[in-house]
């Protein structure tokens, strides 16, 4: 499925700056319709549940939670506009 906007705008965002080896973004928004949290997000056609794969050594020496933290970070401003939720693999290329 093709990403729409929002998933655009975090595919960029990460691309920018965690240059990773590997990037996948995936809207699974269709999985969670009919909750109040996807109900209410106006704009960017409901996209606000993401599947996130992500392959960086931007990750080398950072725990499982800095690495989360890193990526809730640069997301910021999708998760204040209806990005509701994130489902994160972080991982260094060593670790793939």
């Amino acid at each position: 499925m093709a990403l729409g906007s929002r998933g655009m705008r975090i595919r960029e965002k990460l691309e920018k700056e965690l240059d990773p080896v590997e990037l996948e973004v995936e809207d699974v928004s269709y999985q969670h319709a009919g909750h109040a949290a996807v109900r209410g997000s106006a704009g960017d056609d409901g996209e606000t549940h993401f599947n996130l794969r992500i392959v960086s050594d931007a990750f080398q020496g950072k725990s499982l939670v800095k690495r989360h933290r890193l990526i809730y970070d640069l997301l910021q401003d999708e998760l204040k506009s209806g990005l509701h939720a994130l489902s994160i693999v972080a991982k260094t290329p060593a670790e793939v």
